[in-house]
């Protein structure tokens, strides 16, 4: 597993089946610029119920020869309820993410989490379509739909003025079978740190965290040995080839909140590589941009491993 040249092609092609959600029947479906006026009917909906804004959204601004140009080009998605269109978005490129744009719900939709079935939707196809993640952007002023976004696991990766980037990247799963493969991808994701990285480890005793982070430590180049910190929460490994130091931290004792701050550490969190084991739930405010790994270990013993890239530090790294 190595970088390779990002492989994504355009949003275009044949569309995919539609899917059916059989609670709702909520049906979100990949459209072409065959539905453009069902598509700007929802658009101007949506966006002429919001609050005024300064500078004001373009999205009015759309007619359906610009929405059939751009679906044309890239495509884009519609969610109907009982057969009624009631959110849309179109797809553009950028770069190696999926871009979402004049994403837009109608109000007699609300509640039935359109939007996240349509971001959802979205993540699958850049999954198939060898992109990185999705992106789009928020308006600041218009703060419950920032944190709605972030909900969703979307974070910010960049501001214009009052226009947030707010991305989310697509996980990687691997099959660890042996404790040498769960070390040696440990050695791996060495390779891609540099001072001031997060990883957040997870996972039930046994599956496999301690192993790995011994194979980070070994691909830092840190003094060891590295074992689980558990009776001191905390242990730093020097560099031994004037690399970064390793913080190897134990959150399962802190409570609610994993403050490192509170743990008197003698080297600056910013100059190391810090790996948090029991980290999920306490230690993602800790760094906006962060590495979050979850082992579990199956019958047979084989490990395997889901890692979800977070933030703008890893946008235009390849997995």
């Amino acid at each position: 597993m190595s970088e390779h040249p990002a492989t994504a092609r355009p949003a275009t092609g044949r569309l995919s089946e539609p899917v059916i959600d059989p609670v709702d029947g909520l049906v979100i479906r990949e459209v072409d610029g065959s539905r453009a006026a069902d598509v700007l009917a929802v658009v101007h909906e949506a966006f002429g119920a919001r609050p005024p804004l300064d500078p004001p959204a373009t999205a009015l601004d759309e007619t359906v020869e610009s929405v059939r140009a751009a679906l044309d080009a890239h495509g884009g998605l519609l969610a109907e309820h009982d057969g009624v269109p009631v959110g849309v978005l179109l797809f553009e490129l950028r770069g190696r993410m999926l871009g979402l744009r004049r994403v837009g719900v109608r109000s007699r939709a609300r509640g039935l989490g359109v939007a996240h079935r349509l971001s959802a939707r979205a993540m699958r196809i850049a999954a198939e379509r060898h992109f990185g993640g999705i992106e789009l952007e928020a308006r600041v002023e218009l703060p419950q739909t920032v944190a709605m976004w972030a909900r969703y696991g979307f974070v910010e990766a960049g501001r214009n003025g009052n226009r947030l980037t707010m991305l989310k990247l697509l996980p990687i799963e691997r099959t660890l079978p042996t404790p040498e493969d769960t070390r040696a991808f440990g050695g791996w994701i060495a390779s891609l740190l540099r001072p001031g990285d997060m990883v957040i480890l997870s996972g039930d005793l046994g599956a496999g965290k301690t192993t790995l982070t011994q194979g980070l430590g070994e691909g830092l180049g840190v003094r060891g040995p590295v074992t689980s910190p558990t009776f001191v929460i905390a242990r730093v490994h020097p560099s031994l080839v004037d690399g970064p130091p390793l913080i190897h931290v134990d959150a399962y004792r802190l409570g609610e909140s994993a403050e490192l701050d509170d743990l008197d550490l003698d080297t600056d969190v910013e100059t190391a590589v810090t790996v948090v084991e029991w980290g999920r739930g306490l230690a993602e405010g800790l760094a906006h941009s962060r590495l979050e790994l979850e082992l579990t270990r199956a019958d047979d013993d084989v490990r395997r491993l889901r890692l979800t890239p977070v933030g703008p530090r890893w946008r235009e790294l390849v997995f």
